[in-house]
């Protein structure tokens, strides 16, 4: 069945925001809990809302640690994050191809807005932004993914795939019924995303976008 619908993920996917996360989480955990965590665990939920993952570090310090976070990570937001290669010309290619876009992430809308004012990518090609305020449930809930595809015009989940970065991502998009496609050059590792067993692996968008893009005939 031909696609209808593309969805993205953001950090990690479309946005190279890894080294950002990584140097708040160490900067607040270093502050707030006053000890050095592994660049392992500190990762180990990005695609999760922020909140979720600061009470999974600590739940008594989670606001805290989420204050401390957001305060460095503003401060340092434009000097850290980078372009992915290519990404606008691949996001170009699914739009020309005349495929529906949503970006479906776990952020907040005003790190979202921060993001998009520091890059060009995405302004002209991508329909619809849905971000953490939009639903009540969140990754690895398929909820998110189903708000996007309802935003596109109620498009069917067997008509739609969702590229992401992390096995939050995978899981979303086996619940909501929607071809997983997953890029390894994001937080996490081939190994991870093969574990999460998504339905497609690529090395970069580009890849993933020419897969896509063959399979739309």
């Amino acid at each position: 069945m031909a696609l209808e619908a593309i969805l993205l993920d953001f950090d990690g996917t479309i946005v190279d925001t890894t080294e950002l996360i990584y140097q708040s989480m160490r900067h607040a955990t270093r502050k707030v809990l006053g000890r050095e965590i592994s660049r392992e665990v500190l990762m180990a939920n990005v695609g999760q809302p922020l909140p979720r993952q600061m009470e999974l570090l600590d739940p008594e310090k989670a606001h805290q640690l989420l204050r401390s976070y957001s305060l460095f990570n503003e401060e340092h937001h434009d000097a850290l994050i980078r372009e992915l290669p290519g990404v606008e010309a691949s996001l170009a290619r699914l739009h020309q191809a005349g495929l529906n876009l949503a970006v479906v992430t776990s952020k907040r809308l005003p790190s979202v807005l921060m993001t998009l004012g520091s890059l060009s990518v995405l302004r002209n090609v991508v329909d619809v932004f849905v971000t953490m305020e939009d639903t009540a449930e969140h990754k690895p809930h398929p909820a998110p993914l189903l708000k996007g595809l309802e935003l596109l015009g109620n498009v069917p989940p067997e008509k739609a795939a969702y590229i992401g970065d992390a096995p939050f991502d995978v899981a979303a998009a086996r619940a909501a019924g929607v071809v997983s496609v997953a890029v390894s050059w994001g937080a996490f590792t081939e190994e991870a995303l093969r574990a999460a067993s998504a339905d497609h692996l690529f090395p970069n968008l580009d890849s993933a976008v020419d897969y896509l893009l063959a399979l739309n005939g």
